[in-house]
């Protein structure tokens, strides 16, 4: 039987789909507003399975998509999503990530579990990731968030478990290299020879900042920019140009493209001082390796140059054949961390 691995998110639903000799065929990113309706998780979900052939699937969810907005509290939110998923994949043995627990059986879940299944998707990825490398410290930059957990012995050390703690234990860093506002990341940004302040003010992104250093992939922008115009560097440009009160012209773009630079490297540096503080707080030693994931994966490989440590990607764990595709398994790295713990729970359960 093949294994899709799910990862619900509250502006992406992410789905990995394995093999029965273990190997990724398809990976996919699909956009979903979730704060706006459960009506946004039934179009993803359904345009995912018809892109499949028709076969024999078993699935497994985890998600990060019970904090938007529209849900009451994570316990509604969890609730909602798992009800919708059973619904949209009609498949009474579809399986649930609770992170200490397993994999569960939909049929065995009641709100006794809901606090295990919210925000768990690091955990399943981060499993997948000391299970290949023994050690190290694993790094998942993506659109939104940024996760980082220590792993040595095949384990996962983390110090926090809720997002609420692991914001605390700096193992949750809120910031991502697409959606995240430009000024929740920096506050003033040097400008030509002097520092200026940043307007609190709604009007760029981070895909704004990577598009004008050349490192977004735009497959991986899938959310409207700030203002609802084109994603191109002239726009991103002027969305930038509004964060210090400036209007944009053609021939000054090499000027925010500086200023581009400028903000990414603010950015990263907050990151640093993340990973510098969980590599402090186990003495991790110089040969682990620094395992890049997410969309900001680029991101991670600098880290590891930066803090001189071998660097690894969370592609090379996998078992993926495919090399023409928008989507790669480090992209995804939680749908397809849960599609191979399916495949492994579905091997050793047959």
């Amino acid at each position: 039987m093949i294994s899709i691995g799910w990862d619900i998110g509250g502006a992406h639903v992410k789905a990995a789909v394995v093999n029965q000799t273990g190997e990724i065929t398809r990976i996919f990113q699909q956009p979903c507003p979730l704060w706006k309706g459960l009506e946004y998780l039934r179009l993803a979900v359904k345009a995912i399975m018809q892109a499949l052939p028709p076969s024999q699937y078993r699935h497994a969810i985890t998600m990060t998509g019970e904090l938007v907005d529209l849900f009451a509290g994570r316990e509604d939110g969890v609730r909602q999503i798992i009800n919708i998923m059973s619904e949209q994949l009609n498949n009474d043995g579809l399986l649930i990530f609770a992170g200490q627990y397993g994999l569960l059986n939909i049929a065995n879940i009641d709100e006794k579990y809901y606090q295990d299944i919210a925000s768990l998707n690091w955990l399943a990825s981060a499993q997948f990731v000391a299970q290949k490398t023994g050690k190290g410290l694993f790094v998942d930059i993506g659109s939104t968030t940024t996760d980082i957990l220590l792993l040595n012995d095949g384990k996962v050390l983390a110090k926090g478990y809720t997002d609420y703690q692991r914001l605390i234990s700096r193992e949750l860093v809120y910031t991502g290299i697409v959606r995240t506002a430009v000024m929740a990341v920096v506050q003033t940004v040097l400008e030509g020879d002097q520092n200026i302040g940043i307007m609190a003010e709604y009007f760029a992104t981070m895909a704004d900042v990577y598009r004008l250093t050349g490192e977004l992939n735009e497959a991986h922008d899938q959310t409207e920019t700030a203002d609802g115009a084109a994603k191109t560097l002239d726009a991103s440009a002027r969305r930038l140009a509004r964060m210090i009160g400036c209007d944009f012209y053609a021939d000054e773009l090499p000027r925010w493209q500086q200023f581009a630079v400028n903000i990414r490297a603010q950015h990263i540096q907050q990151i640093k001082i993340a990973c510098e503080q969980r590599i402090t707080s186990a003495n991790l030693s110089q040969n682990s390796p620094l395992i890049g994931a997410g969309v900001g994966q680029f991101l991670v490989k600098e880290l590891a140059q930066r803090l001189n440590h071998p660097y690894l990607n969370f592609s090379e764990l996998c078992h993926f054949p495919l090399t023409q595709t928008e989507m790669s398994p480090a992209d995804c790295a939680p749908a397809v961390s849960i599609a191979y713990l399916l495949y492994d729970y579905s091997y050793y359960a047959s």
